[in-house]
């Protein structure tokens, strides 16, 4: 927790400019953030986005996010906010990005989920994501593994061509994690909401998931983000969103089923992981019986994979050991869709459907 001298030093240290009009502090308990809701803002005409998908920070300290606009699918940040890069033309659904160390190297791992802007769009439709005059339309994703600077290593495709999906079922992949010893766990989120298992060459070796399970733990259903949970080093596990089932679930790294993790009221997406705690996005509140709209927020959880923060929704209450609905404050965040924490806990926080506003940065004040 930081000294009062040190809130006061945060405070005078970043121009007013850079923070939410009010100075406004967001969290409960030990997790408390001042809102930079400035920080990562660029000029739209030289580095435009669409969405903020994914970020995460490299050995060096630097933010690489993946956005869906072709004309700069990576950005890359300094933690002070300085645009440092941007390239990448390849990734009109660009929607997750990670960084695995091999030997003394780094390699982005980026996945495009398939969506594209349509070129046949009748200039008001977009919402019907299954109609040919649509906004944005569905094609095929793929996940891409390349160097810190955009070099193409090789890419994975559709599972058709390795015999594990037949050509009609679609494979829109949302999110990718990197065990220990390199194998690659995809979750097909938008397509058939599997998790498929590959080998760090890229090779497949299994999937699991689906919706049409005898035991209905066993489904997945938009199964929109996963990673590592290496907290206990002896038994790595799989954390894996199901997003609509408001749940997070808990695999072995060869598909078992261990634990469901609720976020009662909160579609939640895939955990970031920083020492015992993670910290998960939240598109939408259920709110009214469905996702409803400007309503994400940030949970964070306890090495006992307890909610003991919102932040931009109502403090979570457990009551008998279940976790009581959950719900944005309505007044902070519209989609959160990625976070990134750095060395010091400070966050930064990316959105969907946000009026293509860039990233922010929170704080961390206790």
């Amino acid at each position: 927790m930081l000294s009062i001298e040190q809130k006061r030093a945060i405070h005078h240290a970043i121009p007013m400019s850079g923070i939410d009009p009010h100075g406004r502090i967001i969290g409960q308990g030990q997790f408390r953030y001042l809102i930079d809701a400035h920080w990562g803002k660029l000029d739209p005409l030289k580095y435009p986005i669409e969405n903020c998908h994914a970020m995460v920070m490299d050995s060096l300290g630097r933010i690489f996010m993946v956005t869906d606009n072709i004309n700069n699918n990576i950005l890359v940040y300094s933690q002070q906010g300085e645009l440092l890069d941007a390239f990448g033309n390849g990734f009109p659904g660009g929607h997750a990005i990670k960084i695995v160390k091999e030997d003394e190297q780094e390699y982005l791992y980026v996945v495009d989920s398939g969506w594209i802007v349509n070129r046949h769009w009748d200039g008001y439709s977009t919402e019907q994501w299954d109609s040919p005059t649509n906004n944005v339309i569905p094609q095929a994703g793929f996940i891409a593994k390349m160097t810190l600077d955009g070099k193409l290593i090789y890419s994975i495709g559709h599972p058709q061509t390795c015999g594990a999906y037949t050509p009609d079922q679609p494979f829109r992949p949302t999110d990718i994690a990197i065990a220990p010893n390199g194998d690659l766990y995809v979750t097909d989120g938008y397509g058939s909401d599997y998790l498929l298992h590959y080998d760090k060459q890229g090779r497949y070796i299994n999937h699991w998931g689906g919706h049409a399970n005898t035991d209905e733990n066993d489904n997945l259903k938009n199964t929109h983000g996963i990673e590592i949970d290496l907290r206990d080093p002896n038994q790595p596990k799989l954390m894996v969103s199901s997003r609509f089932e408001q749940c997070l679930k808990v695999f072995s790294l060869d598909g078992q089923f261990l634990e469901k993790i609720s976020t009662n009221g909160a579609y939640i997406g895939g955990p970031v992981f920083k020492d015992d705690v993670f910290y998960a996005p939240v598109c939408w509140s259920h709110i009214d019986n469905h996702n409803a709209a400007d309503s994400g927020f940030i949970s964070i959880f306890d090495v006992n994979n307890n909610i003991v923060a919102n932040l931009g929704a109502v403090q979570p209450e457990y009551s008998n050991g279940e976790l009581q609905p959950m719900q944005s404050d309505g007044d902070v965040f519209n989609h959160v869709h990625c976070i990134c924490v750095d060395q010091d806990d400070n966050l930064y926080v990316g959105q969907w459907n946000a009026s293509n506003s860039y990233p922010m940065k929170l704080i961390r004040v206790c």
